[in-house]
């Protein structure tokens, strides 16, 4: 049945473009999906009203794209990619356009500091209920869009080994993750950050350390091993960047999500590209050494969801919608206090 709540606050972020004061990504569509997901649709239009004042209009558009591997990670062709994806979802059904542009748009996963592919997230998720109302398919294409006009690839993901003959990655996530090097000037934007990446001598040979999914089923524990992980890891790196380091759960989450939307054979590199944007925010935001965080009482599932709408910064919302989902299927409370622990620091 359609949530009519959820449609209502799409109809409204729909006039604002996925971006404001420039560079700052628009989270209004993932929060009120998350807040619509667990309950707190009367919560929903009441946020709205606080968060839309801050946000730009919808961009225009130059001219149509044409050539899209040329406007992949072109910001000002922002219009141009939000129309190209809204004529898509009007003309072909929203599973063949995500199976077609996923592919494409996954090598880029660093896009908006991984907004793109945790909007794009969030979407399938409003759509995946067989609830294809003309406002979800719409906010499919406007977070395809933001993830095409802002493309980003990971600096080394793509890198090919020197020796043709070498092993691929042996490690699990959990060592994968403690062998992650740090940059060394942990100052100035993502971006800047990012660009340091290739200035560390183990960075690659760190991201190359995960062992690779070898069947859809690999890959689908993998993530769900990651987002596991990357949670724990929030709580004892999150103090140094407790909005920065939400992204390093927010974004293999958004992946997880959309597995089921997706043609197996797309499992596998969707495990390595959600890797590479963890290993990436975790390797320029958390410090080497992490600390005991404090406590937080955690309370139950519902009950750590409603604290965070309580709070109402949109990264503590989303947190909370990706740590009670690991929650779900690890059993372990240690994550619910993730959500506690950031709304104190944000």
């Amino acid at each position: 049945m359609s949530d009519g709540i959820l449609d209502e606050a799409y109809e409204r972020l729909h006039r604002t473009g996925p971006e404001y004061e420039g560079w700052l990504s628009n989270h209004g569509p993932m929060a009120v999906e998350a807040l619509t997901r667990h309950g707190h649709q009367q919560q929903v239009h009441r946020w709205l009203d606080d968060y839309l004042g801050r946000l730009d209009e919808l961009p225009r558009g130059l001219h149509p794209i044409t050539d899209w591997r040329g406007a992949l990670g072109d910001a000002k062709r922002a219009g141009d990619w939000l129309a190209y994806f809204d004529r898509q979802l009007r003309e072909h059904p929203w599973r063949d356009v995500l199976g077609t542009w996923w592919p494409r748009l996954l090598p880029g996963i660093a896009a908006g500091a991984t907004h793109g592919v945790i909007r794009v997230g969030h979407a399938v998720r409003a759509l995946e209920t067989d609830d294809t109302t003309p406002h979800r398919l719409t906010e499919l294409a406007q977070a395809l869009g933001y993830w095409a006009a802002r493309w980003q690839p990971v600096p080394g993901a793509d890198r090919v080994p020197d020796d043709p003959s070498a092993a691929p990655g042996q490690l699990d996530v959990d060592a994968a993750l403690a062998g992650l090097p740090r940059i060394d000037d942990q100052t100035g934007g993502v971006l800047d950050r990012l660009s340091r990446l290739p200035g560390v001598p183990r960075w690659e040979p760190a991201l190359a350390a995960l062992r690779p999914a070898r069947s859809p089923a690999e890959a689908e524990n993998g993530l769900t091993a990651l987002v596991y992980r990357a949670s724990l890891d929030y709580l004892r790196f999150g103090h140094t960047a407790p909005v920065m380091l939400v992204h390093a759960v927010t974004a293999p989450t958004a992946v997880l999500r959309t597995l089921p939307a997706l043609d197996r054979s797309l499992w596998a590199p969707s495990l390595a590209a959600a890797w590479a944007a963890t290993a990436a925010m975790t390797s320029v935001y958390a410090p080497t050494d992490g600390i005991a965080p404090p406590t937080v009482t955690a309370a139950t599932p519902a009950e750590v969801f409603a604290r965070a709408a309580r709070h109402g910064d949109e990264h503590v919302v989303k947190l909370a919608d990706a740590v009670l989902d690991a929650h779900a299927v690890s059993g372990d409370d240690r994550l619910l206090t993730a959500p506690g622990y950031a709304g104190q620091m944000i």
